[in-house]
């Protein structure tokens, strides 16, 4: 009986007892401990009335036991379906609705009201740090061995919501074929091995953190030093001990402001990937002038998993985000016509790793694939004669002024090069003479650099009709869980 997603990251593990997960407490849990906790929660779900194909919420704490959930939705079957915890229970209310799910996983503190939320009809199970939960407390009594559910390469495995900056957040279906290619080509690609120890501190209820980091791990038997939160100081501690971290560009601009950072520290360090948001050219040099490393950038979304990447051997190039993976294609396209290498267009994806739809969603599924599998994904970018992506911005983030198409990229560049400057976001608001005016919002260590100071040193390097119209000097920039800029609440503040 065949399970794909078990059988390729969890079953192997089975008789090891080398170490797998490194707590903040420091207790260790080996792939044979991790292998029979999955089994022990597959019991819990099947008791509790889950089947294969049902639908698991998990609005928990970054646990080992949450990790062993997502191994034992795969084992039972079930379809994983993690929320983000700064989720609200209005939010959460929405989910639960569409995704009708046959089970709820929590907080002990949010308990009460997920089962308001569900009036009473989905059980509700939790999950906490010291092991009371009660998830953890019934697991315990189960033996440590399960029949596996069989599954097939396009049977679901998990729901990942979008973000939803713009319109209703949207599920996108994950099978297994999608989830375990993806671990295929990254874990070739970085040369991932049972030799390597990962520094663990992305949240689990995205794709970074869940499936780039933890399914990797598990199919080439790396080693997780698997943290709570991200901890600058426990970081530092962790890093001699480790061969590498995966991580999001604030966890390395604040890596940077440790004077401790040096390439003493990471002589073992082998990789730094960086993801979620763009990474500055500015962090890319600092940090090699630092360390010797020469951070990895990638780039995925929630429908696709890991898209592109900058090669493990051969040149990183700041701004850009690398090649197709292997089994991917990429085009650039202007109404679904692939554009010539240098122009800006459409980012279209077609490849195994593919998610399978939106959920209850046929219209907008439609609307986003094409017929010949290629997924469009709103973001624009430009592709060289080699194949290597820069990502230029978002479709719904283009600026069109007087009838100019401005791409929030290119002044942000422009803007980002000034001294003082530590970031800045472009983005348009309505206008009624030119449909939008241009706006940056700045954040800035140098408070001589007011409205004229930003202008005139932008002036000499842009067209007039893309300079902003307005600089707003801000203490920071709004952000989701996973560092990427809100420009949506930028608009939102400054529209009128």
């Amino acid at each position: 009986m065949t399970n794909t997603l078990y059988d390729a990251l969890i079953a192997p593990h089975a008789q090891s007892d080398a170490p797998f997960l490194t707590l903040d407490d420091g207790s260790v849990q080996s792939f044979a401990g991790f292998v029979e906790r999955v089994a022990q929660i597959a019991h819990v779900l099947t008791h509790q009335g889950v089947v294969a194909g049902d639908r698991v919420v998990v609005h928990a704490p970054k646990l080992a036991d949450t990790i062993a959930l997502y191994g034992a939705c795969v084992q039972a079957g079930a379809v994983y379906l993690p929320l983000n915890s700064a989720y609200t229970e209005s939010e959460l209310a929405y989910f639960i609705q569409d995704a009708a799910p046959s089970l709820i996983v929590c907080d002990a503190k949010g308990e009460a009201s997920l089962n308001g939320i569900s009036d009473n009809a989905t059980p509700v199970l939790t999950l906490a740090a010291d092991g009371t939960g009660t998830l953890s407390k019934e697991a315990n009594e189960q033996s440590k061995t399960f029949m596996t559910v069989a599954r097939e390469p396009e049977d679901l495995a998990a729901l990942l919501y979008t973000s939803g900056t713009t319109g209703r957040s949207k599920g996108a279906m994950m099978s297994h074929k999608n989830l375990l290619s993806n671990a295929q080509s990254l874990t070739d690609l970085w040369q991932i091995t049972e030799a390597d120890r990962l520094i663990h501190a992305l949240p689990i209820f995205h794709t970074h953190g869940l499936f780039v980091a933890m399914n990797t791990s598990l199919l080439a038997g790396a080693q997780v030093r698997f943290m709570s939160a991200f901890d600058l100081g426990a970081i530092i501690d962790e890093i001699p001990e480790s061969t590498m971290l995966m991580g999001v560009p604030t966890f390395y601009t604040r890596l940077l402001g440790d004077a401790r950072l040096d390439q003493a520290l990471v002589r073992n360090m082998r990789l730094f990937v960086s993801g979620s948001a763009p990474l500055l050219a500015e962090t890319h040099t600092t940090f090699e002038d630092r360390t010797g490393h020469r951070i990895l950038e990638r780039y995925g979304m929630t429908e696709t998993n890991m898209i592109t990447s900058n090669p493990f051997d051969g040149e990183r190039l700041a701004g850009t985000v690398g090649y197709a993976l292997p089994g991917t294609q990429v085009e650039i396209t202007n109404d679904g016509a692939p554009v010539k290498p240098g122009e800006i267009g459409m980012i279209e994806v077609r490849g195994d790793n593919v998610f399978q739809g939106y959920w209850n969603m046929p219209e907008k599924t439609a609307e986003e694939m094409r017929d010949n599998g290629f997924f469009i994904t709103g973001d624009l970018g430009v592709k060289t004669e080699d194949g290597r992506i820069t990502i230029v911005g978002r479709q719904k983030d283009l600026i069109i002024s007087g009838g100019y198409n401005i791409y929030p990229k290119e002044v942000e560049d422009v803007i980002n090069d000034i001294d003082g400057v530590v970031e800045s976001a472009v983005f348009g608001v309505p206008h009624a003479d030119f449909g939008e005016s241009i706006l940056a919002a700045v954040v800035s260590e140098n408070d001589s650099l007011d409205q004229d100071a930003l202008a005139s040193r932008v002036e000499p390097h842009l067209a007039q009709f893309k300079h902003p119209r307005r600089y707003i000097i801000t203490k920071a920039l709004p952000r989701n869980t996973m560092g990427k800029v809100q420009k949506n609440l930028l608009r939102d503040e400054y529209g009128a």
